[in-house]
């Protein structure tokens, strides 16, 4: 079984030998890992400064991977020794990977922290890979050039046809964490099943490894059934935890039978901004763009400004925007912008509105306080507007652990109470007044199951 991603160098990554340093893995060495039914190699059968490959190989012991089962595998009485699992990409790759790779896919590099969130131009290739009538289907709306190719059963005897299994090859200017996680997570998809036990943490390894790009897949549905072995339970968990982490452009309410939480939360925001007529409005944290959309086709506003810290996010909101094919006028009243709430910058101030919808439990709780000064102080918007999950409503999510949160990057997530202690903290110091209001259907005892905070600047008499 083997992959091989291949890194070239470009106007981001200036020495594409650094791959070994955002893998964790030096050029220099071959590294042997012992994993689940077999051992993983991984080498670089290419290494230069314009052009690096690094190879996953991955031996698999049919023997060994079904040693100490005693379930007779269904059809032949070889079948459980003899199949594909040496061969064709399946989940035991993902399972090397999540091992070999875990510091990659975390994206975490301290020697090159510069390129973590840097797009590189990338090519994937599996020699063997199942699910061949899918892999277009899984890759594409990801950013990937997917080439295909069918692996005849018989080169000699054509008649046969093809197999189901194909050599794949994908092309893509991605970053490289991104690029690790589709595959981790889109393999077993192809394979159709794994060769473990499906357990209940498994939704969260989806949640997590899908993190930015799962929940707007068109192909959602597919991946979480296949992916969580049809196990109907947390297929339901999963469906509701990104369907809330879903910032597509909405679906109007006669289309849908039940309009997911991100379209509710939408409608909200939007009936506030329709309320309050700003000019300018700024979307903090604006992801891929589905909340900037919606403001663009707003009557009365002038200037439209996305900010975001992932240059990779800003990107696909420019593609889902089409920003290419904008008329000079349309363009002109949209701005895209690399910042961060972390710090200061001096093209964010004095909006008429500022939106910060599902972001600030995404901020460490002791960077909170400087971000909100950022915000309310150096900012200084007419208007905030922040929406963040009610803790409280948790407990009505069967799969969520007790304590547990919605997403995994979440750093907190306040009840009712804690939000309105900051929201009364934040308007007496920076001279505001604040409403709080609910969004979506209330719970009598645990309320709704996100909550908004509406603060206007006091104006002095």
């Amino acid at each position: 079984m083997l992959l091989t991603i291949t890194a070239d160098r470009s106007d981001v990554l200036e020495d594409a030998s650094d791959l070994g340093y955002l893998l964790h893995k030096h050029p220099e060495r071959v590294q042997a890992f012992d994993v689940v039914g077999g051992t993983a190699t991984v080498l670089y059968p290419e290494v230069s400064a314009e052009r690096t490959t690094v190879a996953l190989v991955l031996e698999v012991d049919p023997i060994a991977l079904v040693r100490g089962r005693r379930r007779q595998h269904e059809g032949f009485s070889l079948a459980q020794y003899v199949n594909d699992r040496p061969y064709a990409a399946t989940s035991l790759l993902s399972v090397a990977m999540g091992k070999v790779f875990r510091t990659a896919l975390g994206g975490r590099c301290d020697a090159r922290p510069h390129l973590v969130d840097a797009a590189l131009d990338l090519t994937v290739e599996l020699p063997a890979a199942p699910g061949a009538d899918l892999v277009e289907r899984m890759f594409a709306p990801l950013g990937w050039t997917v080439d295909a190719t069918a692996v005849a059963l018989d080169p000699e005897v054509p008649a046969w046809g093809d197999s189901a299994y194909a050599t794949v090859r994908l092309t893509g200017r991605l970053r490289l964490r991104d690029a690790l996680n589709h595959l981790y997570t889109l393999v077993p998809v192809l394979d159709g099943g794994k060769h473990y036990w499906v357990g209940p943490d498994e939704v969260d390894k989806l949640v997590r490894s899908g993190e930015g790009w799962l929940a707007a897949h068109p192909e959602r549905e597919l991946i979480t059934r296949r992916y969580l072995a049809h196990q109907r339970e947390m297929v339901d968990a999963a469906r509701t935890r990104l369907e809330e982490l879903d910032d597509r452009p909405d679906v109007p309410a006669e289309e849908a039978s039940e309009r997911p939480l991100v379209a509710v939360r939408h409608d909200a925001v939007m009936a506030q901004v329709e309320r309050l007529r700003p000019a300018t409005v700024l979307d903090l944290g604006c992801g891929q763009g589905a909340l900037l959309r919606r403001l663009l086709e707003l009557q009365g506003v002038q200037h439209v400004v996305g900010a975001e810290v992932s240059d990779v996010a800003l990107s696909t909101a420019a593609k889902r925007l089409h920003v290419d094919r904008m008329t000079e006028r349309q363009a002109s009243r949209l701005d895209l912008w690399l910042s961060s709430l972390q710090y200061q910058d001096d093209r964010l101030r004095g909006f008429d509105l500022a939106v910060l919808m599902e972001v600030v439990e995404h901020v460490d709780p002791e960077r909170l306080p400087a971000v909100t000064a950022n915000v309310f102080s150096a900012m200084r918007p007419a208007t905030v507007v922040v929406t963040t999950p009610n803790a409280e409503h948790n407990v009505l999510y069967p799969n969520l652990e007790p304590g547990g949160m919605r997403h995994p990057d979440h750093r907190f997530e306040w009840t009712r109470a804690e939000l309105a202690a900051w929201a009364d903290g934040v308007a007496t110091t920076y001279g505001y007044t604040v409403e709080l209001l609910p969004v979506g259907e209330e719970h009598p005892q645990h309320g709704a199951p996100t909550q908004m905070a509406v603060f206007r600047e006091e104006v002095a008499a």
